[in-house]
């Protein structure tokens, strides 16, 4: 595995990959913002499988930060994810810094419309353009063949796909599922934040999202099933909901008014992000409804 810290040397590295890889073998990317945790991993070992080089980049991004959020909090620590990075399978790794990815003021932005109207889209304004940008930079830097997500942050992949489809950049995006930890709590580079007790309730959002496929069965509506999941995250003393919501995937709309979900045949994403003290966590489970329902059925 090696480390590089420059666009131009990431570059020569891939591109020497590329001459001379008689069979033609993809390049696999995974953008991270560091402080890997087995949830990053398995992006690794998926691309290490699938391609013939896999490069990881670690780059906390400043755009995509808002005002008063935990940039110069946000967790780092390159050595451990170095360690990570070699045992998953990473060939190169990209470590920028921010001057090195932004060297002068910036006049140009990725926006994407529409599938960042609601969700993360609406509680941190901002944010996905931030997001669209870096990514686009790093696509344009690294030229992938696939590029791994994990479905923690469905919008995210829901925004990154349909930039890659509207601007034409040949990339294949691959979502990979969330990798929980062995209680139920989605792994995030967050989780460090989370004192013991707020470690604790925070499991309530995996036991909440767990039971949306039982009220799906009893041909709840999406506004009740929501307001189920607000009763019983509330009423976890820690807990401060900043949005429940369920809507289509990946167009990202709501579901119409009254319509049992049972019926419905497309994939839905129930999508929640809540407050534990001064730590924001985000889960979701995407499902399509009837074939829930046929399980449930085929257990009674």
């Amino acid at each position: 595995m090696k480390v590089v810290r420059t666009i131009s040397e990431l570059r020569r590295e891939i591109t020497a990959f590329r001459s001379t890889d008689a069979e033609g073998r993809a390049v696999g990317f995974v953008p991270t913002m560091g402080y890997l945790h087995e949830g990053h991993a398995s992006l690794l070992r998926r691309s290490a499988q699938e391609n013939g080089l896999t490069v990881l980049s670690v780059f906390v991004n400043p755009i995509q930060f808002g005002p008063n959020e935990d940039l110069d909090k946000y967790p780092r620590n390159e050595e451990r994810d170095l360690q990570v990075a070699v045992e998953a399978g990473a060939d190169l790794v990209f470590m920028p810094s921010v001057v090195e990815m932004y060297p002068r003021p910036r006049v140009t932005t990725v926006a994407v419309t529409e599938v960042t109207d609601r969700l993360c889209g609406a509680s941190r304004p901002g944010h996905f353009d931030g997001v669209a940008t870096v990514v686009t930079k790093l696509f344009n830097i690294v030229q992938p063949d696939r590029a791994y997500f994990g479905l923690k942050d469905a919008q995210q992949i829901a925004v990154i796909e349909r930039m890659t489809q509207d601007l034409n950049i040949p990339v294949e995006i691959v979502p990979c599922p969330i990798v929980r930890e062995a209680d139920g709590l989605a792994m995030s580079s967050r989780n460090v934040y989370l004192s013991a007790a707020e470690r604790e309730q925070a499991l309530v959002l995996s036991r909440s999202l767990s039971r949306a496929g039982e009220w799906i069965g009893e041909g709840l509506t999406a506004d009740r099933i929501v307001a189920r999941l607000k009763d019983e995250i509330g009423s976890v003393p820690l807990a401060n909901i900043e949005y429940v919501e369920i809507l289509t995937y990946p167009n990202l709309v709501p579901v119409a008014e009254g319509q049992p979900l049972i019926h419905i045949g497309d994939s839905l994403l129930i999508a929640l992000a809540v407050r534990f003290g001064n730590t924001r966590l985000i889960d979701n489970r995407l499902l399509i409804p009837k074939e829930v329902g046929a399980e449930l059925c085929s257990v009674k």
